[in-house]
């Protein structure tokens, strides 16, 4: 368990952290708005990645050593996304899920019509 101090520590680096990624993520929102629409949208899921990082930070804070090591690079967000991107992921296994999820779905509101039409 942190004491008073190591929390405050720990509050004020994830807190730096989090603000130094921000601004890494409105550069290259920034450098994608220079872009002509269809380059863009080639960058789409890497934005919209980084995104969801930058709101992990905000809901769960990372330890001292964690945030300090993090803060030594240059660009902590791109280094996560590039881990990211070059991990297995359950992403494809989710939405393939969540297609057969809502086709089934579908399927089963139809077939209650069908029987509510027959009657």
């Amino acid at each position: 368990m942190l004491n008073k101090v190591e929390m405050t520590k720990q509050e004020q680096l994830n807190k730096e952290l989090y603000e130094k990624m921000f601004a890494e993520q409105e550069r290259y929102r920034d450098f994608l708005l220079s872009m002509p629409p269809t380059e863009m949208l080639d960058h789409a899921y890497a934005y919209t990645i980084r995104e969801d990082i930058l709101l992990s930070l905000e809901y769960n804070d990372l330890s001292v050593n964690q945030c300090r090591a993090l803060l030594k690079s240059q660009h902590p967000l791109r280094d996560i996304f590039t881990k990211w991107e070059n991990s297995e992921s359950p992403h494809m296994e989710t939405i393939r899920n969540m297609t057969e999820c809502t086709a089934n779905e579908k399927l089963r509101a139809e077939f209650k019509r069908s029987l509510h039409e027959e009657r």
